[in-house]
């Protein structure tokens, strides 16, 4: 099994290095992580590791940059694979993508492997990759805006409470009225509507939409689209079922998100994984606890989720966080010091893998401090600890399989079998054109939606006008002439009032209204997924 070593009996040793090894003497299945760390000696009799039943009971790995962060995720996804769990994992710097090809044997791994006991053998796992819209390499991932929802498209656009509450009635209105928000022009046609003289008088009942809080809208979708984010809405929409999926061989599949050509649009990729995550939560059904999870999904650069969000939408990760592990899926979050998580998160996250940490200035000492104060209480200096792991080592605490908090461990990490940086660029292609799912994602779909329906409609309505207004000149006209001539019988309706009256003269949401008129479910975040 990829990654794994068989268990073993433990070594007794005295004192506190053998209490702290018998935390880590589990029975079921379990992913090794190193060897114990104890009085400056690395004592590789003594192995760290995770039960696999208790990944889905979330976790945190931090560590300041360049501390060894992305081999972590590397090593413990690899892992899982062997053990038969997919795994998904964010590559914000393009460094992941070698966790599908055989690592490459050097002096550095030799020498690691020797220190803590570890069966070295080149190993890639079975993985795809993916891009956001098509940016960069990867299986294009797309979203609907309507499946998107209105919380985390406020985050994204950066709005405040009462702009998030306008653009919430928005969406209840597309939703109701059967317009289906697929892309942002979808979007921008319903804002421009509901504040239109026609569209105004649709949401007086329920609190209107000002026409200064849709400028702000509108403004803020325009810089949105000048970054690009036009690739990122739309169809064919990404099944995040695909996740789910082992290998021929029974391994999961490791599924790599490329990131690196949108590195620079934070907000963009860390609310759109949120989005993944969400729509995970409201598909997959209720299963407890399992023996091993149905994924574990690695939220990188997890501080720009957090940063500027709203109660409302901590709230929701929260409530996400703590449900999600009812339906098999495990969390990671990974950032560079646990303050970056909100502490209603934290506390939710049972396993810890805390690399070193600097203390260079005085903010950088009182997260140190901040740091130590989230871990059980242990046998050592913590804070002095922290500063002085080298690259690859860490302080680890998990949830034993009973669910209690093990002992803290320093921890000389394992190598990763597979390879350490990234793939070259063909390679990449070739997977991704080779794969599956290429040609069922890769080329997007423009079909008819809202922004066609109300395009449609206005062009009928001002032909309507134009029509009731000939028809005025033309009764107008005929009036003149009735006077100089003979009195005719009276027609029972006027034209003009024939086309005022028509269905094409209606406002755009009664006409539309009745093609679908049903309302789509939203879950705790606002996300929704028409099924058809």
């Amino acid at each position: 099994m990829t990654g794994s070593t068989p268990s073993a009996e433990p070594v007794a040793t005295p004192g506190p290095a053998g209490e702290i090894a018998a935390g880590y003497a589990f029975t079921g299945p379990a992913l090794d992580l190193g060897a114990l760390l104890w009085d400056g000696a690395c004592l590789p009799e003594h192995r760290i590791r995770i039960p696999l039943a208790v990944l889905n009971r979330h976790g945190l790995v931090a560590g300041a940059t360049g501390t060894g962060k992305t081999k972590t995720l590397q090593l413990i996804a690899e892992q899982l694979s062997g053990h038969g769990v997919p795994v998904f994992l964010a590559d914000i710097k393009g460094d992941v993508s070698g966790v599908s090809a055989p690592g490459v044997p050097n002096d550095k791994v030799a020498e690691r492997a020797r220190e803590v006991a570890q069966e070295w053998a080149p190993a890639g796992c079975p993985s795809e990759f993916y891009s956001l819209g098509g940016i960069g390499p990867g299986i294009p991932v797309r979203a609907t805006v309507t499946s998107f929802g209105p919380v985390l498209l406020s985050k994204v656009l950066q709005l405040n409470r009462t702009q998030e509450q306008s653009l919430g009635l928005i969406f209840h209105y597309a939703d109701a009225k059967g317009l289906e928000l697929v892309d942002l022009k979808d979007l921008r046609a319903v804002v421009a509507f509901l504040v239109s003289d026609r569209g105004k008088a649709e949401l007086k009942g329920i609190g209107g939409l000002s026409t200064v809080t849709a400028g702000v809208i509108l403004r803020a979708l325009t810089a949105f689209e000048q970054q690009g984010a036009t690739q990122f809405f739309g169809e064919p929409e990404f099944d995040t079922g695909e996740f789910l999926r082992t290998g021929p061989d029974g391994r999961g599949v490791v599924s790599v998100l490329e990131l690196p050509a949108v590195q620079d649009k934070p907000q963009l990729f860390s609310t759109f994984l949120m989005w993944l995550l969400a729509d995970l939560f409201n598909d997959l059904p209720e299963v407890g606890d399992l023996d091993k999870p149905k994924l574990v999904f690695f939220f990188d650069e997890a501080h720009l989720l957090f940063n500027g969000a709203s109660k409302a939408f901590l709230e929701s990760i929260t409530q996400t966080v703590r449900l999600i592990r009812s339906k098999g899926i495990g969390v990671f979050f990974v950032t560079q010091t646990p303050k970056d998580v909100p502490g209603d998160v934290l506390a939710q996250l049972g396993n810890r893998v805390q690399h070193a940490l600097r203390a260079f200035t005085p903010d950088d000492a009182k997260a140190l401090k901040a740091t130590v104060r989230t871990f059980p209480h242990s046998p050592y200096d913590l804070e002095e600890l922290l500063t002085r792991l080298g690259t690859g080592e860490a302080v680890v605490t998990v949830l034993s399989e009973k669910g209690a908090p093990t002992p803290v461990a320093a921890t000389r990490l394992r190598a990763p079998q597979s390879l350490m940086g990234p793939v070259e660029a063909a390679a990449l292609d070739r997977a991704v054109k080779a794969s599956p799912l290429w040609s069922r994602y890769a080329e997007a779909v423009d079909r008819e939606s809202a922004y066609e329906k109300v395009s449609a409609e206005q062009a009928a309505a001002e032909a309507a006008a134009e029509e009731a207004a000939r028809a005025a000149e033309a009764e107008k006209q005929a009036k003149a002439a009735a006077r100089a001539a003979p009195r005719a019988p009276k027609e029972d309706r006027s034209l003009a009032e024939q086309v005022v009256g028509s269905g094409l003269f209606r406002s755009l949401a009664r006409s539309v209204g009745t093609q679908l008129g049903r309302e789509i479910s939203r879950s705790i975040f606002g996300t929704a997924r028409r099924r058809r």
